[in-house]
């Protein structure tokens, strides 16, 4: 795997494994995405994605389903640092919405950022409550548990239910977890373009943040940031505007979902 495949992490010292994707209910595995470029998605995400939806595990990674300049913005947000208000800052600047991924932690320590997520339009979503290796987990319980306690701290929090998308820390799963994630009500959610901002104290710089998002950005891309990363709260900004220029539009992660959804006759 390279560097850009690592861009999941929440902890520079966690390490994440990169293997296609095969049979075995329980066989641990990673997303892995690929480097994207001349606007169209790299095959490996084709592939991850078109795996997912023959075997209907309401899983998602990309959209290709649409021929549109689409892509969907998303956030995993393991601790607050300071980052997320110019975050959301610039995404109410844009009108853009996103998606906020969060754990435990975040909804118990920066209650005033998921308020504000919430009020201002944008979907708080799943991201386990321990950030756990979501892989080792084989019991249907265990694994329930972990998606529940978020939902039930986020409804004491805000009043509202939390929408059923759910993300595995940093990319582990099995298929049997895509199973569990289904049979639970969930969609899972991957992603199809990122770069290594996970690491709070060695950021790269705003210019070579901007030219790997813009020349890797692709129709039906599934963008994932880190609320931590204080060069995304300095080049979302202009990050937004460059997207915009090239023509595209940005969506919720529901409009993804429909797009796989199959339209019955009659």
């Amino acid at each position: 795997s390279t560097r850009e495949e690592s861009a999941t992490k929440l902890t520079p010292e966690t390490t994440v494994n990169i293997e296609p994707i095969a049979s075995g209910n329980n066989k641990k595995k990673s997303h892995s995405y690929g480097v994207a470029k001349d606007g169209k998605a790299n095959e490996i995400s084709i592939n991850a994605q078109n795996y997912f939806d023959t075997n209907k595990f309401k899983a998602f990674c990309l959209d290709t389903k649409n021929d549109k300049k689409v892509m969907y913005l998303t956030f995993d947000c393991g601790y607050e640092n300071g980052n997320t208000a110019a975050i959301l800052d610039a995404l109410k600047k844009h009108k853009a919405p996103a998606t906020f991924f969060v754990v435990g932690h975040y909804l118990n320590t920066a209650s005033d950022m998921v308020t504000r997520m919430s009020e201002e339009g944008h979907v708080v979503a799943n991201h386990t409550y321990h950030h756990p290796d979501m892989s080792a987990i084989s019991e249907k319980k265990k694994f329930q548990d972990e998606l529940q306690s978020v939902e039930e701290e986020y409804e004491k929090l805000t009043g509202k239910k939390m929408v059923k998308y759910y993300r595995p820390p940093q990319g582990k799963y099995s298929l049997s977890n895509l199973q569990m994630a289904k049979e639970l009500g969930y969609k899972t959610f991957f992603w199809s373009l990122a770069y290594v901002d996970w690491n709070e104290n060695a950021q790269p710089a705003t210019e070579e943040a901007l030219e790997k998002l813009t020349s890797r950005i692709h129709s039906g891309a599934v963008l994932l940031l880190h609320n931590t990363s204080s060069t995304n709260a300095a080049m979302l900004d202009d990050l937004l505007t460059e997207y915009k220029k090239f023509g595209y539009e940005i969506k919720p992660l529901s409009h993804l979902v429909k797009s796989y959804t199959v339209k019955k006759k009659g």
